[in-house]
């Protein structure tokens, strides 16, 4: 489990396919990889991985085909920059929102166009998952807990302020970039819960009736 609050916004070594791992991926982080240890769980852009090995400054990851096709971390380059977060304590505070990791898809970032101080950001939003976006609810842009600000008929709108660009991979983001979205987890659960025709418990009155 993650909040979506980014730790580092660190630089990528290589994604590089290997004979007898996979595809692996070396991040260089020297804020977070003293602090994790094998087998711990890292959000990169937001997507749950596992460390299966670190040195003083890089964790490095091994990548599952299906992580690949369903997020944007196929893309990452050499010298990239990703969004980094250690998976919560039970003791810490809950800053974003929950975020479990899981992408749902990537989606293009249409525009991100200055305005003042701040940042308006744009990004498509594919038919089959606008039902989980709210007015003013949470989701998760490459791991960033993000408010929705407008819901239009083929995409959606956040505000950035100049913090959260300035600390997060947003900095190098334009028009055109692939991100990874997971939506609100108690949107899922709900469309879960409706779908089975639960219902949800009986008040007093009803009970009285």
């Amino acid at each position: 489990m993650f909040t979506g609050l980014i730790e580092e916004a660190a630089r990528v070594v290589w994604l590089r396919r290997s004979s007898d791992k996979g595809v692996q991926l070396q991040i260089s982080t020297p804020t977070l990889a003293p602090k994790v240890r094998t087998g711990d769980s890292v959000a990169v852009n937001g997507c749950c991985l596992t460390v299966t090995a670190h040195r003083s400054e890089t964790i490095t990851f091994d990548l599952l085909q299906e992580t690949l096709e369903r997020t944007n971390l196929h893309r990452l380059r050499p010298d990239g920059t990703v969004n980094l977060e250690r998976a919560v304590k039970a003791d810490g505070r809950m800053g974003g929102h929950f975020v479990q990791g899981h992408v749902d898809c990537t989606a293009k970032v249409l525009s991100f166009e200055a305005r003042g101080d701040d940042h308006r950001l744009e990004i498509e939003l594919p038919d089959e998952y606008a039902h989980y976006l709210a007015f003013k609810g949470s989701i998760a842009v490459n791991g960033i807990s993000l408010t929705v600000a407008e819901i239009l008929p083929k995409s959606f709108v956040l505000w950035i302020i100049p913090h959260t660009r300035k600390v997060t991979a947003l900095r190098t983001t334009v028009a055109g970039d692939l991100v990874n979205l997971e939506f609100d987890i108690i949107a899922k659960y709900v469309e879960r819960m409706l779908q089975r025709g639960l219902r949800p418990p009986a008040t007093i009155s009803e009970l009285a009736s």
